[in-house]
Formats: structure tokens, C-alpha cells, sequence
């Protein structure tokens, strides 16, 4: 197999254009020599609330503690049901299983391939204490159908920041949103970090308790809490990459059109499309087709890096037998899981290795 010549990411290229920026960032904050909970922190909050529209951002350590923290908000836990998408990542369910409560999978829409509403509806029980919809590839669910259901959403916004549902930013609908600033996100730490975003004032400051444990001052505990903190240098790193984060957002938009354009009407190639209403953020390019595993081999033997998301639903990972489903149970998140691939696919990747992705896609198909 030769090198690899065109990347699924390339967070180098990222640094290298941001050094000066990142470098006084992190300088700043080991001079100061303070590194937990402390100005760095309340300014990323600050600043990220603002540039979000919500009232409150209380940081974590990660994106997966953001989903526990805000469900020990709400005061979730043993016999608590959570319906999470089938199609997703493993830290949506693990974020469930660490507050104590046990996810529920649901199945996904056959357009968006987001969380099925009609789907949630069947599997809520008196049990179901929230809802966790994942704003799939950067693209919104559809929250005004998961409304209806009357049970508290928190958003997992992993992957979706700056996504647009009816005029308001996906993290500014449900009671509470989660945000990984894992470093491939579009707003990336350089290391773990997360948070969760409300309006409501109490959430917020139970939020900033139980991320330390459920300290309210020095060795006096109000709750039974986690230790999930951002670091001072991962706060001042994104503070500056949040400065940038419109703009590659709309790089992003650019490529998904000029991808869009050149793949979109290729024999058994698809995408996934966008709720009614939605605007998504591109966090990844996935194309869907029942060649997957071929498409993805040719593209590697040709030096292009892709990517599946994610190849194994969670109701059929290994690690969930326990909760008793067998292939069949979610036809629709299977299917999306075999057919899915990410083309490379970061603001830095240039116009040209852009097409030479496009390029060697349509002679797959010729």
C-alpha cells in the first residue's frame, strides 16, 4: 500500500497557522502558573456562551462527562431509561451509563439518519428520564418532532457546533447541551475537554458543583460529584480557536458544495440530507453506499485516508449484550452503519487534494 498522500485530518497543518496565537495562549497561562478553574476557564465559558446564545457554559473534562454531568443535573440515575441513536458513537452511551442510568437505543430517520422520533416514542417507557439526540455529522436532529414527547433533551453536540435548527443554533434548544472539544471536532482542544450549556440558573450552578466534587467551598461537598475539569491551557487554546471557528465552518460549507457538486448522482452513492430547517456544520462528509468496503479499499490503495462512522451500532457492540438485542432490532441505523464512509474531510485540506478525493471516487464508479 503507498504512503498515504491526502489525510482523513491534519491538525499540524491547524498549529502551524495558528502557532503565534497558540504559543502566547499556552505561555500566558505558565506564567501565570495557575492551571485549574481558573481566568482562562471563566473567559472560554464566557465567551462561548456568548458566541453559542445561552445563558450559562459550565466546562468538563470531556465530552462524554458533559452527557453524565448533565444527566446527574436532572437528577438521573439507577432505573432511569435515557434513549440515545442507535447510529452513534460509544460516548453517548457510556456518558449515560456513568450517570448510573441505562441507555435506551432508538432508531434513526431514514433521510437525516438522526434519532427517529417515531422510533423514541415507541421506546419510552414511565421509566424515561431524557432524551440524548446527536446531531449526527454535524447536521441537526429533529428537535421539534422530539419535543413532542415531553421529556427533557439534552443535546449532544459533539459534532455539531454552530449547526442551525429553525433559526437557532443546535445547543440552544434542549435544557441542557453537550459539547466535546475533542481535538478533530470543529472546535478542537488539544487534549479533552467538554461542557454543558443552559439557561437555567439552578442547572448551572449544580453543573459547576458536581464537576468538582459537588464542592461548594474548600472541603465542603453539597452533592456527590465528579472530578471532570478543563485545564488552563485547554481553555486558552480555545479561546483562540474559537476566534477562527465561523470562518472555518463556512470553509467547510464550501467544500461539502464543491464535493457535493461533483459526487452527488453517482450510481449508488448517497448523502445523508438535512431536516427541514437545518443547517449543518460539516463535521464530516459521510457518502453512503452499499460498495462501502470496496470504495473504502480503492481509496486507500490510491492514498486517500477515509474513515467509518461508525461501522457497529451500539445495540451490537460486544460490550451491550446485556441489553438483549440482536441484528434486525434497528434496520435502519444497521444499514447506515454498513454503508457509511468519511472522505477527508478539515478546513485545512486544500482544493486540490479536494478534487483529487472527488476525482478518485468517480473512477471508482466508472
Amino acid at each position: 500500500m503507498p504512503a498515504l498522500k491526502i489525510p482523513q485530518g491534519d491538525l499540524a497543518r491547524e498549529y502551524a497557522d495558528l502557532k503565534t496565537e497558540i504559543d502566547a495562549a499556552v505561555g500566558r497561562v505558565l506564567t501565570r502558573g495557575y492551571f485549574l478553574l481558573g481566568p482562562e476557564t471563566e473567559a472560554f465559558e464566557s465567551e462561548f456562551a456568548s458566541w453559542l446564545g445561552r445563558k450559562h457554559v459550565v466546562t468538563c473534562a470531556n465530552g462524554t462527562e458533559a452527557i453524565t454531568l448533565a444527566l446527574m443535573a436532572l437528577g438521573a440515575g439507577a432505573g432511569d431509561e435515557v434513549l440515545v441513536p442507535a447510529n452513534t458513537c460509544e460516548p453517548t452511551a457510556a456518558g449515560v451509563r456513568l450517570a448510573g442510568a441505562k441507555p435506551v437505543p432508538t432508531d434513526a430517520d431514514a433521510k437525516t439518519l438522526t434519532m427517529s422520533a417515531d422510533s423514541a416514542r415507541a421506546a419510552k417507557t414511565a421509566k424515561t428520564k431524557a432524551i440524548v439526540p446527536v446531531h449526527l455529522y454535524g447536521a441537526p436532529a429533529d428537535l421539534d418532532a422530539l419535543k413532542k414527547l415531553d421529556l427533557p433533551i439534552i443535546e449532544d453536540c459533539a459534532q455539531s457546533h454552530g449547526a442551525v435548527y429553525k433559526g437557532r443554533k443546535a445547543g440552544t434548544i434542549g435544557v441542557m447541551s453537550c459539547f466535546s472539544f475533542y481535538p478533530s471536532k470543529n472546535l478542537g482542544a488539544y487534549g479533552d475537554a467538554g461542557a454543558i450549556a443552559t439557561d437555567d440558573d439552578h442547572l448551572a450552578e449544580r453543573l459547576k458543583r458536581l464537576r468538582n466534587y459537588g464542592q461548594t467551598s474548600r472541603d465542603h461537598h453539597e452533592d456527590d460529584g465528579l472530578n471532570s475539569r478543563i485545564d488552563e491551557i485547554q481553555a486558552a487554546i480555545l479561546r483562540v480557536k474559537l476566534g477562527r471557528l465561523d470562518a472555518w465552518n463556512e470553509r467547510r460549507a464550501t467544500m461539502a458544495a464543491r464535493l457535493d457538486k461533483t459526487l452527488l448522482g453517482l450510481p449508488g452513492l448517497s448523502r445523508p440530507t438535512i431536516v427541514e430547517g437545518g443547517r449543518s456544520v460539516h463535521h464530516l462528509y459521510p457518502v453512503l453506499t452499499d460498495r462501502r468496503d470496496d470504495l473504502a479499499a480503492y481509496l486507500e490503495k490510491n492514498g486517500v485516508q477515509v474513515r467509518t462512522h461508525y461501522p457497529t451500532p451500539l445495540h451490537l457492540q460486544p460490550s451491550h449484550k446485556s441489553w438483549g438485542y440482536k441484528a434486525g432490532a434497528f434496520p435502519v441505523a444497521e444499514a447506515a452503519c454498513r454503508r457509511e464512509l468519511s472522505l477527508p474531510f478539515f478546513p485545512y485540506l486544500r482544493d486540490e487534494e479536494l478534487d483529487a478525493v472527488a476525482d478518485s471516487v468517480r473512477r471508482f464508479h466508472a
